[in-house]
């Protein structure tokens, strides 16, 4: 016990060149990482401050004249805010009454089953989707929905001789976005939860058993409140980004007609900045969204902690 401890102590205060030489494959490793954070995530902050301008590309960053709040002023008082508000805090509640309890389900499903080939089969079927491009994602909703020629409009068509406008119907867009998440992304939020779950003492079931509690008992007062940490983990970290709803899947999936309740944050900033070249205002709305979504990762990591939890700092 001595020696290790004398050999942890030693490990310690060995200088940081030593220890990069035994360590540089950790450091390689992390670099791709740190490059794309510093360079896509951490650069762009410098220029938040065109939010505040008139910012003129030809005048530069630092040449643009000063206009202060003028741009959030427009923004809050136009007509476009309360739609887009209205658009994307309706897809983010749907995404997290529907989508968020799903990998938490499937997760402990999977737990239940004792057959390990039939559990893996069953786990990988549910996980391949994640690694789909959300392009074919789109493209394999719109064979299956398209009014022309539509899989399922086919067969809706052969029942009721009529067909169904699922594509441009603002009535079906938020639904469609829901089951995309649902079928897409579930598969990675189960690996989290069966993650959480294996680390549950097999000891605790026995001990339950023993005292003659059922399987649903035993999920109801061991399984859930053994994942209840990282069940608080993940809503956090989905509440903060209730206004992030995916600009590329909304972008794939609207159209004129169906845009005024597919409009979001995120498309209309690409809308506005790269199409029309509005170059503050649309940096105006995404400091807006970004601050928000910092906001609500703060509240709900403070509510969290007030419940007893960790949270995620």
């Amino acid at each position: 016990m001595a020696g290790k401890t004398a050999l942890i102590n030693k490990t310690k205060k060995q200088p940081f060149h030593i220890y990069f030489k035994h360590h540089w494959w950790l450091y390689a490793m992390f670099l791709p990482g740190a490059i794309y954070f510093i360079v896509f995530k951490y650069i762009p902050i410098t220029n938040l401050v065109i939010a505040f301008q008139d910012y003129n590309p030809w005048l530069g960053l630092f040449k643009s004249p000063f206009v202060g709040w003028k741009h959030f002023e427009n923004f809050f008082k136009g007509n476009d805010f309360f739609m887009l508000l209205r658009n994307t805090l309706a897809i983010s509640f749907l995404n997290l009454i529907f989508y968020f309890p799903m990998p938490i389900i499937v997760a402990l499903l999977l737990n239940e089953i004792k057959n390990y080939r039939y559990k893996s089969s069953i786990q990988t079927m549910i996980y391949i989707p994640y690694f789909i491009s959300m392009v074919i994602v789109a493209s394999i909703t719109y064979t299956l929905l398209n009014e022309r020629d539509g899989v399922i409009n086919m067969i809706i068509k052969e029942f009721s001789g009529e067909t169904v406008k699922f594509l441009s119907g603002k009535e079906y867009f938020r639904g469609i976005i829901v089951i995309q998440n649902i079928w897409k992304e579930t598969g990675w939020g189960m690996i989290i939860f069966l993650a959480a779950l294996a680390g549950v003492d097999m000891e605790l079931y026995e001990a339950a058993r023993v005292d003659g509690a059922g399987r649903w008992k035993q999920m109801w007062h061991i399984t859930l409140p053994a994942i209840r940490g990282t069940i608080v983990i993940m809503l956090i970290l989905r509440v903060g980004a209730i206004l992030n709803t995916g600009f590329e899947q909304i972008f794939l999936m609207s159209n004129s007609l169906n845009r005024s309740v597919a409009e979001v944050f995120d498309t209309y900033v690409y809308r506005l900045g790269i199409t029309n070249g509005q170059y503050s205002f649309s940096t105006a709305v995404g400091l807006f969204k970004g601050i928000v979504g910092c906001i609500m990762v703060l509240g709900t990591n403070w509510v969290a902690k007030r419940c007893g939890e960790t949270g995620i700092y």
